[in-house]
C-alpha cells in the first residue's frame, strides 16, 4: 500500500540552506522509490485556513518511507530544512481503489 510523506510548510526562508536541501533531496528519495506528488503548490482553500504550502511524497510501502526518513543521506540534509522553515511532517498510509468511507466504521 502506498505511504505518503506529507509536510505542511507554514514558513520557509529561501536562502542557501534551502536551495542546497532542494538540490540534494531527490538523490535521497531515489533508493526508496519516493516521488513527489505535490510540491509547494499553494492550495485553493475551500474551508478553514491553511497558511503555507503542501508537499506530498509517495512511497510504494511504509517500510520504504520510514527507511528514507531515517536514512543517513536524508538525515544529513534534514537540518537544512528544519533550521530554515516551520511546519509539520508526517507519514500516512493510503487506501486501496476499492475503499469506501464506511470502511472506517469497522
Amino acid at each position: 500500500m502506498t505511504t505518503y510523506a506529507v509536510a505542511h510548510v507554514q514558513t520557509v526562508d529561501i536562502g542557501p540552506a534551502i536551495v542546497e536541501y532542494l538540490q540534494r533531496i531527490d538523490a535521497t528519495l531515489a533508493p526508496y522509490e519516493g516521488r513527489f506528488v505535490v510540491h509547494g503548490a499553494t492550495p485553493d482553500v475551500l474551508e478553514g485556513e491553511f497558511p503555507g504550502h503542501l508537499i506530498v511524497i509517495a512511497f510504494p510501502t511504509r517500510e520504504q518511507a520510514e527507511s528514507w526518513y531515517g536514512s543517513p543521506a536524508y538525515r544529513e540534509i534534514l537540518p537544512l530544512r528544519l533550521e530554515h522553515s516551520t511546519g509539520a511532517a508526517f507519514l500516512v498510509d493510503g487506501v486501496g481503489a476499492d475503499h469506501r468511507a464506511t470502511d472506517i466504521l469497522g
